[in-house]
């Protein structure tokens, strides 16, 4: 990878950006935008990294869109295809509410847990991704 293309982060969508509510879209996750943007601002490229499809997989598309946070690519890394035929999405990073080790937080004690951006945050910073 090109140093000046910045690292390659597969987002989830579900628990992850927004609150689980699906197939509905949720609310935001707390500090999820800011976190997003500043991924973008320092040229990190995003691929949304999700189960959903169609209709679906459209709504969250538009979430990034309105929140005007670019992704790189959907369900897809377009570089690896140079280098393998895996399905399974390359990146730098993964950030998913389901992924070992990622910092979690209830809400409210009765939903689903979803990311804790806060967290992330200070791991992307003391990383010296952001």
């Amino acid at each position: 990878m090109a140093k000046d293309k910045g690292m390659v982060i597969a987002v989830d969508f579900d628990g992850t950006c927004v609150e689980h509510e699906y197939p509905m879209v949720g609310m935001d996750v707390e500090g999820a935008v800011d976190v997003l943007r500043a991924l973008n601002k320092r040229g990190h490229r995003l691929i949304l990294y999700t189960m959903r499809s169609g209709a679906k997989l459209e709504a969250a598309t538009k979430w990034f869109r309105d929140r005007k946070i670019e992704l790189w690519a959907v369900n897809d890394n377009p570089e690896q295809r140079e280098w393998t035929e895996s399905p399974k999405i390359y990146a730098d990073i993964y950030i998913d509410d389901a992924s070992l080790g990622c910092p979690i937080m209830f809400i409210d004690g009765v939903r689903r847990p979803v990311v804790n951006w806060a967290k992330v945050r200070t791991q992307l910073e003391y990383d010296k991704v952001l």
